[in-house]
């Protein structure tokens, strides 16, 4: 139940609609995002529907993918996150 909880929280609805923001404002499709990725486009529809989650490792290739610092972005996500963070 607690893994279940932790996919719809509000730490992980942040990084999800941001991840969206993230990839509409490089001005890619889900498609093209994936391609960049070298994964099929319904590994990137999971992860902006909250279905996978994204690890570390994952967040970065996405961030470079997008032409993004990974550090930088984080810190912009990070600003959305609720002060108290569930997992």
């Amino acid at each position: 139940m607690n893994l279940v909880r932790s996919f719809f929280s509000p730490g992980h609805e942040a990084l999800r609609l941001s991840l969206i923001e993230e990839r509409r404002q490089a001005g890619l499709t889900q498609t093209e995002l994936a391609g960049r990725l070298k994964k099929p486009q319904p590994f990137i529809s999971a992860i902006e529907r909250g279905i996978r989650r994204v690890d570390l490792v994952e967040f970065c290739a996405i961030m470079h993918a997008l032409g993004r610092e990974p550090l930088e972005a984080f810190e912009t996500i990070y600003r959305r996150f609720p002060a108290h963070i569930e997992i």
